[in-house]
């Protein structure tokens, strides 16, 4: 059968969607081409706002749209939290909630072999073949972790190495629809990421919900992962010995120690390249938030690590209009992000979520226009950062890896410290490691006395 995998959300999602097209391929079914009809087709959501629960839904309806004839699964955080939400859009077949998702290929077989008309429902594979219920596993019964990583970009290769969060910040819903913190071994993971660069990979991100709680599994830590992967993984037969960079995701500031920061800045293939959410820049709102950190510790780590690699990348993921967010506490916020020597800034804009403590708080609401005026701030402010720390960088050599994409006769690719650079399209570049010198408009010139292909470390 020809499937077709849409993914929504996070590095994470990707790195699922990718293992899951991996086993379909593997049992003889074929990816579905870029507008060729598809037999299965399956959506992979985001639920982080109410915002990503719309675009779900708008992707649902465009991909029956364009494949009226298909059987419609949806899956992911949305599938999770909402099943009977899903189930009653118009041209959704079935809904697999968390645990349900990674058994898709047995799904499917099992749908080959029945003789099941399409209908609105939603399958549990715990249940028997003939029963057809909703599947979405509570909290507590997502527990399993199932190991994943993207094959789809041979550049880039997103390793997921933890899933699922213990925090339940009074905002948030992850927990809800990922689980429990949980993880697979180190040596686990160290033979993956050998896969992946046997694949042709040269840039392996490590990805997962709360990826600095690594270890709640098996009893070991983040850090000892990070020097696992720095020096276990080997290139493949013919390959140049160090050829590859690491970045590390999402980090809490609770859990970036100075170790770790001292770690990537003397490591052989971590990239200087970090991002860290704050969500506020005001001491009360963290509290309420239920954050696990102050701004002055957050200040802190930005300081460490600008101290140890002065030239590193740093975005920060910020959320603007929280209930208890005043308009004093809002300066607070802002007069401390731009104290910050950020990179840029990733912002959400709070969204009341069900089933989460702060709606059960007695708070100031911010309106909605209000929180839309904030969040246009933080990106105006973002947008400077993200100016001045590119023209800092002008004339810095660096070594880029170059992706495959074209657009109009140019190619694109990231330095180590996570700068955007472009030069005329070569083929002979693409998937390859060269050092540079930053020019703006951020174009490369390759100096001439320079090897094409350096080694590197890196997201």
């Amino acid at each position: 059968m020809k499937i077709s995998f849409t993914t929504l959300g996070c590095k994470l999602n990707f790195a699922e969607s990718s293992a899951l097209g991996k086993a379909l391929i593997e049992r003889g079914h074929t990816r579905a081409k870029k507008d060729e009809p598809a037999d299965i087709c399956i959506i992979n959501t985001c639920s982080v706002t109410d915002a990503a629960d719309h675009k779900d839904r708008q992707m649902i309806h465009r991909i029956r749209r364009q494949n009226p004839n298909a059987i419609l699964i949806v899956t992911g955080c949305y599938a999770q939290l909402k099943p009977d939400e899903i189930a009653h859009i118009e041209g959704v077949d079935y809904v697999l909630g968390q645990n349900e998702k990674f058994h898709l290929a047995e799904f499917i077989e099992r749908l080959e072999r029945s003789d099941v008309s399409r209908q609105k429902s939603a399958v549990s594979l715990i249940r028997p073949a003939s029963s057809f219920a909703l599947s979405s596993s509570s909290f507590r019964e997502v527990e399993d972790f199932h190991g994943a990583y993207s094959r789809d970009d041979r550049t880039r290769c997103f390793l997921k190495v933890q899933d699922g969060c213990n925090y339940f910040c009074s905002y948030c819903t992850i927990p809800l629809a990922r689980g429990k913190s949980r993880n697979p071994s180190i040596a686990s993971l160290v033979k993956q990421a050998q896969e992946a660069l046997n694949g042709g990979a040269k840039e392996i991100i490590l990805s997962g919900v709360n990826i600095g709680d690594f270890g709640r599994s098996t009893g070991e830590h983040f850090i000892d992962l990070l020097r696992a992967l720095d020096e276990a993984p080997q290139p493949p037969k013919g390959g140049e010995k160090g050829n590859y960079r690491i970045r590390i995701s999402s980090c809490e500031p609770n859990l970036l120690s100075d170790e770790i920061i001292d770690f990537v800045a003397h490591s052989r293939h971590f990239a200087p390249h970090f991002h860290i959410p704050l969500q506020s820049g005001s001491n009360t709102v963290l509290k309420i938030m239920g954050r696990r950190y102050t701004r002055e510790l957050f200040a802190e780590r930005v300081a460490h690590i600008k101290s140890v690699m002065p030239h590193a990348f740093i975005g920060v993921d910020c959320m603007v209009g929280v209930r208890g967010e005043t308009a004093e506490c809002w300066a607070e916020y802002v007069d401390f992000i731009e104290s910050l020597p950020v990179s840029q800034l990733h912002v959400f804009t709070y969204s009341e979520r069900a089933n989460t403590r702060m709606l059960e708080m007695d708070l100031e609401v911010v309106p909605q226009k209000e929180r839309e005026r904030r969040s246009k701030q933080l990106h105006e402010i973002s947008a400077r950062k993200t100016d001045a720390f590119y023209r800092e960088h002008e004339g810095y050599e660096a070594v880029v890896l170059w992706e495959g994409n074209k657009k109009d006769g140019l190619m694109y690719g990231f330095t180590e410290n996570y700068i955007k650079v472009s030069c005329p399209y070569d083929k002979s570049k693409v998937n390859t490691f060269e050092r540079i010198t930053v020019r703006l408009p951020y174009s490369a010139d390759t100096p001439a006395d320079t090897p094409d292909s350096a080694p590197a470390e890196q997201l």
